[in-house]
């Protein structure tokens, strides 16, 4: 059973910095490809992030991108998402995500991914 277990959320204010967690469980980390995505209520849900399975390409959202930063901790099965200078169009429930697939390329695609964990809420205020 794979579980993806995220924390890290909270609110904060417009400029703050947070780092979001994403604990990759019962799958080899070394072979998963991880990614970020949030969803703002009555919006589709959007990529933000990945990496890919042995951290050698990333990819961001172009929105984040100079902000935001993605990286994995082997030892720790974990995968961060850094974000720094927040704005309050970043407030969403940030989701990682994984796929089964071992490849060396990041997807922004949604339907892609096979495992999700449950959320965290982001909120940033003005």
């Amino acid at each position: 059973q794979v579980q993806l277990v995220e924390s890290g959320g909270g609110l904060l204010q417009d400029g703050d910095s947070l780092s979001l967690s994403c604990a990759v469980l019962g799958r080899t980390f070394t072979s998963t490809t991880v990614s970020w995505f949030r969803q703002v209520p009555g919006k589709a849900r959007e990529f933000v992030a990945g990496a890919s399975y042995n951290g050698g390409v990333t990819h961001y959202a172009s929105s984040v991108r100079g902000r935001f930063t993605i990286s994995r901790d082997d030892a720790k099965s974990t995968v961060y998402l850094q974000a720094n200078t927040l704005k309050p169009e970043d407030t969403a429930v940030y989701y990682c995500a994984a796929r089964r697939q071992n490849l060396p390329t990041v997807t922004t695609q949604e339907d892609r991914y096979d495992y999700w964990g449950q959320g965290t809420q982001v909120t940033v205020s003005s």
